[in-house]
């Protein structure tokens, strides 16, 4: 395929499961972003004041940014971004964990396998 005929858009799938060792710090400093923005309507504030005090997970939504994973790359801007965080039950020793599962499964379905 040309330049011409390849989409210049990229889908770019990110999965992470990080270990919060310290809930309060990760609250502390959702808390600290949620007021340094300075646009925020004052019922979305307390909304999302409410939200990462109640929810670890909610309040490392507010921390993580897409647009700070792509931000110094050369060439590209950010179209579209969206994300959500949840916790749940990781056992790194189960092979329901295998980051490359969803890799494998890709490759041998375009191999005419699976």
């Amino acid at each position: 395929m040309s330049n011409e005929e390849t989409s210049q858009f990229v889908r770019l799938r990110v999965e992470l499961v990080v270990e919060v060792e310290d809930a309060d710090a990760v609250t502390k400093a959702a808390l600290r972003r949620i007021a340094d923005e300075p646009d925020m309507p004052a019922d979305e504030r307390v909304h999302a004041e409410n939200a990462v005090t109640e929810d670890t997970a909610e309040a490392l939504a507010h921390l993580v940014d897409p647009f700070d994973l792509v931000n110094e790359v050369p060439g590209v801007e950010l179209a579209q971004a969206s994300w959500s965080s949840e916790p749940v039950d990781y056992d790194p020793d189960s092979p329901d964990w295998d980051l490359d599962e969803d890799d494998v499964e890709e490759d041998d379905e375009e191999d005419g396998v699976g």
